[in-house]
């Protein structure tokens, strides 16, 4: 093992003790029960940026679409690939508007596809915080689907060092875009504006999609998902301003107030948080505060993925289930699920043990395993 790697395994287990230590501290935390209620398989994961700015916190492409365009600004002007009177154009037009998506697709349509790959090298190397994509990944494990409106691969790259067979998509291949709209692809992800490996295939306009778009059948299924599956916004900001989000889920989907969609937010302000929360409703999306700092961020999404798994807690877990008294207290349990009208299987699996990996899923647990996954 050399030093670097020896450091960055160091580094990422400080970081998800950090994270797991508020975790358990805010243990009282509230969640919706109409949320941690719903099983992972009726869930579809809407993931931006703010999971891989959490996941990666020192690469500023990765924090925001202001962060991502500035970054490939720079490098446009350090690979002499766009002139310098376009780079000082798009740098005022990132500073000042709002609609940051028509900026990217004009920069975009200017500049080498280089760009993206030098901005994204090296992901790998950057994840500092997976406590995030690892509540994605036991999410995944127990059915819930993923989109993302990210041209990282983030989540994929921790994914396959946790041995999870991850793939990549993109609207481009109807055959692999019908198959995971249908549920048949576990651990893939669709990525709806393209993925940097690909960077003639980054797309940020519904024109880019005009097959997908035109297509009765593939728009039939994924317009079916919106309607038939709760949305969970994770790290999205103005995903529902997106234009091929739009196109490929809201317009034609016309009674939305009758859906139950989730997003999570930061906290910011009490009277815009609960004006957003009233905007939202009419999208049939209930907006919840995962706290009033970013900080808050991985802790809530892991205490939500927990619940939502329907995982005990972490003192119920210190009891070895393959013991008597282990035993007795699944007994317990499974008596305490009867009494409340829940219908149980016959036979309850060890808490905190996942089926197909094997490891514990408790906080302490879950530093050990995870650090000797990743480097």
């Amino acid at each position: 093992m050399t030093d670097s790697t020896s450091k960055r395994r160091g580094s990422q287990m400080d970081s998800l003790e950090k994270m797991t230590n508020r975790s358990e501290q805010k243990s009282s935390r509230k969640f919706l029960k109409s949320l941690t209620q719903k099983q992972p398989q009726e869930l579809l994961l809407v993931m931006g940026t703010g999971v891989s700015a959490a996941a990666a916190p020192g690469i500023p492409a990765l924090r925001s679409w202001r962060g991502c365009l500035e970054a490939v600004l720079e490098a446009a002007e350090q690979l002499e690939v766009l002139h310098p009177g376009d780079v000082a154009r798009f740098r005022r037009k990132v500073g000042k508007d709002r609609d940051l998506l028509v900026v990217a697709h004009d920069l975009i349509r200017k500049m080498s596809p280089d760009c993206l790959m030098e901005v994204f090298d090296g992901l790998e190397r950057h994840i500092q915080n997976p406590l995030v994509l690892q509540s994605v990944l036991s999410l995944m494990e127990r059915g819930t689907m993923v989109l993302t409106t990210n041209y990282d691969n983030l989540l994929e790259i921790f994914g396959q060092q946790q041995n999870k067979p991850m793939e990549s998509l993109d609207l481009k291949d109807k055959t692999k875009v019908l198959q995971w709209a249908r549920g048949h692809v576990k651990y893939g992800v669709l990525h709806i504006h393209g993925l940097y490996t690909d960077p003639c295939g980054v797309v940020l306009d519904p024109s880019g999609y005009k097959d997908v778009t035109q297509d009765p059948e593939v728009m039939e299924v994924l317009q079916n998902l919106y309607r038939t599956k709760s949305f969970l916004f994770v790290g999205c900001g103005e995903t529902l301003r997106d234009q091929i989000f739009q196109a490929l889920f809201l317009y034609s989907v016309p009674d939305k107030v009758g859906l139950e969609h989730y997003m999570l937010v930061l906290k910011e302000g009490e009277d815009q948080f609960f004006k957003h929360q009233a905007d939202m409703l009419l999208h049939g999306v209930k907006v919840v505060s995962f706290g009033a700092s970013f900080d808050h961020f991985p802790g809530y999404v892991r205490d939500l993925a927990a619940q939502i798994c329907r995982q005990r807690s972490p003192d119920a877990d210190r009891v070895d289930s393959t013991t008597s008294l282990g035993n007795a207290c699944q007994g317990c349990a499974k008596r305490k699920l009867e009494e409340n009208g829940t219908e149980v299987s016959k036979q309850l699996r060890p808490s905190g043990l996942r089926h197909d990996t094997g490891y514990s899923d408790h906080p302490r647990d879950l530093l050990l395993n995870t650090s000797a996954r990743l480097g």
